[in-house]
């Protein structure tokens, strides 16, 4: 499939099953969290589905921002807050994990390419 088929098949047709408004909470320092309320495609609440919380910081490094975000086990606000801190950490610490197998997978890599290559053998 060439270029210009790819993009003629993207399907930009709205799940309206699956509608949800934002509202966006801070405290101005370290936590965003994001509630994500269930609609109806007239706007209206839709009292069947549940609210989704998701949790988002981040950290400063060298590099610059470095954004950290998880879904946030809760059914209101408060409950939310709460797990805001413990899901922070294990996002953080699952992010640092991805990090040392990418560079894991690297280092195995880069022995892989630097291998001499000798004809005739």
């Amino acid at each position: 499939m060439n270029e210009a088929e790819q993009v003629n098949n993207i399907n930009f047709t709205i799940d309206k099953s699956n509608l949800y408004r934002e509202e966006s909470i801070t405290d101005l320092k370290v936590a965003s969290i994001r509630k994500l309320i269930p609609i109806k495609p007239d706007g209206s609440e839709d009292e069947k589905r549940t609210i989704i919380f998701v949790g988002h910081t981040q950290l400063m490094s060298p590099e610059g921002p470095v954004p950290i975000h998880a879904r946030l086990n809760a059914k209101n606000l408060d409950e939310a807050m709460n797990a805001f801190p413990q899901a922070m950490q294990q996002a953080l610490a699952e992010m640092v994990e991805k990090i040392k197998q990418m560079q894991q997978q690297e280092k195995m890599q880069q022995k892989e390419d630097s291998r001499i290559i000798v004809p005739g053998r």
